[in-house]
């Protein structure tokens, strides 16, 4: 279980209002929660719609949709970022 990790946190585009790009407004909650546990964030685009994909030590822990993060916020109470916590704790 690594205490404090660096994390990969690759992320893809999704549409808002019309308009497809990549944005991290979505991921300032998890960025929170894992920071708040100690561990460092890397962001990486990916060209893969819709997705988040937590990367430790070159293996994939957590993935998810990210329309289904909440916008902005400090993670404390979106249930998928302590899910996301949980998944980096338990990697090896």
């Amino acid at each position: 279980m690594p205490q404090h990790a660096q994390v990969t946190l690759r992320y893809g585009p999704y549409e808002s209002s019309g308009l497809v790009d990549h944005r991290t407004f979505r991921l300032k909650g998890l960025q929170a929660a894992l920071r708040e546990s100690g561990h460092q964030c890397v962001l990486e685009e990916t060209h893969e719609w819709n997705i988040v994909e937590l990367v430790v030590n070159g293996e994939s822990v957590f993935t998810c949709n990210i329309k289904q993060l909440e916008f902005g916020g400090d993670g404390k109470l979106d249930p998928l970022c302590k899910e996301a916590v949980i998944a980096v704790e338990n990697a090896y």
